[in-house]
């Protein structure tokens, strides 16, 4: 028996065989072209190829699981209109006379080493597997080579060095027990569909390429692939499994019931998500609206600033979708740990404590404005929430007010319809918890981001590893910053919820809805669970 660890991406045991999937060699041979003209029309061609097929694996997805995961194969066709991406390859055909193909997969490998040297981002990291993707794909195509597809006859533990969504979604899923890959990222496509598909899945597992066709169990809450069990084991997770499925079960039975306790308080219970695609999961998981879009994903996965129509478009997907369900888009918040480099940010001592988010926005108001533009004009299709991050003082509240009347006003005067928008800010600063009952009088809600609040309020950085051990975020401290902010915010009739980490954690459900929370917002996966956790509380003890 031996044990390997990684990371998970989604929860849950397998049990079955272990079946490594070999990707066939994808060298590229460099060469000289007599005709570049006629070589870059060939490249042209390729990608419209490319287009039709990743527009068949949109219709594929959309029909099998939802629209929302098969928004993947949008971004992948947006991918293949990318300037810098096209002009780079457009460069090395038109003037070093090099074949497509060659040009293709070395623009595409550099993109991907780009976004994987973002440590700090593990949004960002995923999508280099995606731009690996695109540009395989339009390989492929020129090469005349044979589309590939993991296959197998019975269900099965797939091993891979890695899997792009368009591998991912192909497979029969019929057949695929669990993902276990040598790399990836959480927040890649391919794990959000993974979730999506309920399947148990881990990442940076340094698997040895002899495990094919042996027994394994892929435990996805402690983040191990176990090969070749004794006895023992394999029992111990067999009863795991079953205990695992019961309580799905169980959970799966509170899908449409109330968030209410035992004596008849009601609670909104929301969900956060990074991105489109991320949305069906919020339906899958049948939480009551979106507590957090984070809008910096658009700004993150683009080489240039995200135009009007382009977020329009995504704030607007999202709003349809829900249905009339309330979705909280935070306005722009990189800075920090999420650089993009078009912003031309110079590198900081404590980025942390720097110019970020909101700051960002007010020093930068024509970016704010083109974001708020488009937020508003979608809220002409749905219910919409602002909330703006990294609130300090009453001051930054007001010319945020001040900059949204400006925003409405061009808006009307344009003939563009917005709806009744509420605006919000993130407490996820000290000063705005000492200042919460003088902020409540300017908005309409708080969302208490408890990520940062823990990090300004114990004054460690949540990105050190030598910390962990002390960087609590049930410290009473920050525990009585949360309780404070709720008592203050209610004081003027605003609503108050958390949308961090802890919204999720099921020890201090409790402990928040005595406190007086109106709303938890956490990870889709998560809310099945708070709810069990809400309608097992009594309030009246």
């Amino acid at each position: 028996m031996t044990e390997f660890t990684g990371k998970a991406v989604f929860g849950g045991i397998a049990i079955g065989l272990a079946s490594v999937y070999r990707k066939k060699d994808s060298s590229v041979e460099k060469r000289t072209v007599e005709d570049p003209g006629k070589e870059w029309e060939r490249f042209e061609e390729a990608v419209e190829t490319a287009k039709e097929e990743l527009q068949a694996l949109y219709d594929k997805v959309a029909e099998e699981v939802d629209e929302e995961s098969a928004m993947v194969f949008e971004v992948h066709q947006m991918m293949l209109e990318d300037d810098d991406y096209l002009e780079s390859i457009e460069d090395m055909i038109k003037e070093e006379n090099l074949n497509a193909e060659y040009a293709v997969s070395t623009i595409g490998d550099n993109f991907a080493e780009m976004f994987s040297e973002m440590k700090d981002d593990e949004y960002m990291q995923g999508r280099a597997a995606d731009i690996k993707d695109v540009s395989s794909r339009v390989v492929r195509i020129l090469s005349g080579a044979a589309d590939e597809t993991a296959k197998s006859d019975v269900p099965m533990i797939l091993l891979a060095d890695d899997l792009a969504p368009s591998e991912t979604v192909q497979l029969d899923k019929s057949k695929i027990l669990s993902f276990v890959t040598r790399f990836g990222s959480t927040n890649s496509h391919t794990s959000i569909l993974a979730r999506t598909m309920n399947i148990p899945a881990l990442i940076r597992v340094d698997f040895p390429e002899d495990a094919d066709m042996k027994e394994a169990i892929v435990d996805g809450f402690a983040g191990k692939l176990i090969l070749e069990p004794d006895e023992k084991t394999l029992e111990h997770y067999r009863e795991l499994y079953k205990k695992e499925q019961e309580k799905r079960e169980l959970l799966e039975k509170l899908k449409g019931k109330e968030n209410k306790t035992i004596d008849g308080r009601e609670i909104r219970l929301f969900a956060n998500i990074g991105s489109v695609s991320d949305v069906s999961d919020v339906l899958n998981n049948d939480a009551g609206g979106i507590g957090l879009f984070r809008s910096e994903f658009l700004y993150l996965e683009s080489s240039d600033y995200p135009t009007e129509e382009e977020q329009f478009k995504a704030y607007k997907t999202v709003a349809e979708k829900l249905e009339g369900r309330e979705v909280i888009i935070r306005t722009l918040d990189i800075g920090a740990d999420k650089s993009c480099d078009y912003f031309g940010i110079e590198k900081e001592e404590n980025p942390a404590l720097g110019y970020r988010a909101i700051r960002i926005c007010l020093d930068r108001t024509d970016v704010f404005k083109t974001q708020l533009r488009a937020i508003y004009r979608a809220s002409h299709y749905g219910c919409i929430g602002i909330m703006f991050p990294m609130i300090i003082s009453v001051d930054e509240v007001r010319e945020i007010k001040k900059i949204v009347e400006e925003v409405k006003a061009s808006l009307k005067e344009e003939g563009h319809e917005y709806g009744d928008v509420e605006l919000g800010i993130m407490v996820e600063t000290p000063a705005a918890v000492f200042m919460s009952e003088e902020l409540a009088e300017e908005v309409d809600f708080f969302s208490i981001g408890t990520n940062d609040l823990t990090q300004y309020t114990l004054a460690i950085d949540r990105q050190n590893a030598r910390l962990e051990k002390i960087n609590d975020p049930h410290h009473p401290a920050v525990l009585r910053a949360i309780e404070t902010t709720i008592k203050n915010g209610h004081k003027h009739g605003t609503w108050v919820g958390i949308c961090g980490e802890l919204a999720a954690d099921t020890s201090l459900t409790e402990t928040f809805l005595r406190m007086g929370v109106d709303e938890l917002s956490v990870s889709p996966s998560r809310v099945l669970s708070v709810r069990d956790a809400i309608r097992k509380t009594d309030l009246s003890k």
